[in-house]
Order: C-alpha cells, then structure tokens, then sequence
C-alpha cells in the first residue's frame, strides 16, 4: 500500500543523496515522498474522522 510506496521512495532518495545524483533528481524524489507522506497521513485523519463518527 502506501507504507510500501513510501518506503520504496525513501530508499531511492536515500541512494541518489549518497550516489551524489543531480540535485534536480533529489528534489523532485522529495517532492514526490512529501506528497506520500501527506498523502498517509490525510488518510489517516480520513479513517479517525470515520471511526469517531461511527462510519465504517
């Protein structure tokens, strides 16, 4: 799911920073794990707001 997404973007971000990649390449990598990470927790929120609601 987006846990695996997440990890597999953090582990190529990892490797372009010690690979010394362009840092065109870094930034766009980050970009894409923040808009995951944001993603997560917004479906996180999502499922609290439902579970506080009684909504399955």
């Amino acid at each position: 799911m987006i846990n695996e997404k997440i990890c597999e973007l953090r582990n190529k971000l990892n490797k372009s920073i010690i690979e010394g990649e362009d840092y065109a390449i870094i930034y766009k990598i980050s970009i894409e794990l923040d808009d995951l990470i944001a993603e997560y927790y917004r479906e996180e929120r999502d499922m609290d707001s439902h579970q506080a609601l009684g909504i399955s």
